[in-house]
């Protein structure tokens, strides 16, 4: 391997030097890449030790499969080149979870009878994977009151719109898909599908009750956590609590006896769906609202029948 005098290497030695070819290394150069030391008399380029580590470097960073442009950006300082990294590594997370997806996708039409397979393939269809929960958080606002303040519907709306795991098992990706269908079915924004107001007999203050409903869903969950039933003190009286106070009442026996009979009325059957579906897509670790829910209203349900006994 020759040098020159001044100990500088034409595009050829350097792409020697290096393992590469010489398009490769002349690629590099054009755009600008590797520092060139100089000319020789006939006017061709010239490179020393600094442009051969710069195309080790360019060439780690291509086998990592950054894109061109990226690397021009990662070689512009160690800043840059951690913000680089740190992108590419979102990527390639993104692209990881979509392929999970995918193969949980299939093996959820593999592992299912013939006689199924068609309408899980209509259903997985119908949504992209992994799924977008636009269309459960547009359900959820198009069925919340009016006018609550955008903390509570952001509270809501993370308290009831599951987020797509990064590893699905294939009947995560059922009860997603099954999800996107009944949102997306047009018959549950008839008006007579709306479920009814958490207060139908009279007017309420919704930000009120919201507010304190999930203050009393913290405390259930925890009690449940704690593998307590809910106790008087905690997580029931603040439930209804949460109801007396938007309704501009106090908590009193005789208001219990009237809310059991409300709370009974339920969301209807589409929420009842919505929420058996959502139960398998959060943590299991982590109760969700709708179970806690229904947690306090038996509680609340057996404390008046036992007072009324």
């Amino acid at each position: 391997m020759s040098e020159t005098s001044d100990g500088l290497w034409s595009i050829g030695e350097l792409a020697e030097r290096a393992g590469a070819t010489v398009k490769t290394v002349r690629y590099y150069s054009d755009r600008g890449l590797l520092p060139e030391a100089g000319r020789s008399s006939g006017g061709h380029r010239r490179y020393g030790p600094e442009a051969l580590d710069r195309l080790r470097l360019i060439r780690s960073l291509r086998v990592l499969d950054l894109p061109v442009p990226e690397v021009e950006r990662a070689l512009e300082g160690d800043e840059l080149l951690e913000e680089v990294v740190a992108g590419q590594l979102r990527e390639l997370r993104s692209r990881l979870t979509a392929l999970r997806w995918r193969e949980a996708s299939l093996r959820l039409l593999q592992d299912c009878p013939a006689g199924e397979r068609a309408e899980r393939l209509r259903l997985i269809g119908a949504m992209s994977v992994p799924p977008d929960t636009t269309a459960l958080a547009r359900f959820w606002r198009r069925i919340l009151p009016l006018r609550l303040p955008r903390r509570v519907v952001s509270a809501v709306l993370d308290s009831v719109v599951p987020q797509p795991p990064d590893e699905p098992s294939p009947a995560q990706v059922l009860d997603f898909a099954r999800l996107h269908a009944l949102v997306s079915d047009p018959r549950v924004h008839r008006p007579g599908s709306r479920p009814a107001p958490p207060l139908p007999d009279g007017e309420y203050r919704p930000a009120v009750l919201y507010d304190g409903l999930a203050e009393a869903y913290a405390r259930a969950a925890a009690e449940v956590r704690a593998g307590r039933a809910p106790q008087d003190g905690g997580a029931l009286d603040c439930f209804v609590a949460a109801y007396a106070h938007a309704r501009g009442e106090r908590d009193s026996p005789e208001f219990r006896r009237r809310l059991v009979p409300l709370l009974a009325l339920g969301d209807g059957p589409v929420i009842r769906r919505y929420r058996k579906l959502a139960g398998g897509l959060f943590a299991p670790d982590e109760p969700v609202p709708g179970a806690l829910h229904h947690h306090l209203s038996v509680a609340l349900h057996v404390q008046v029948e036992a007072e009324a006994g």
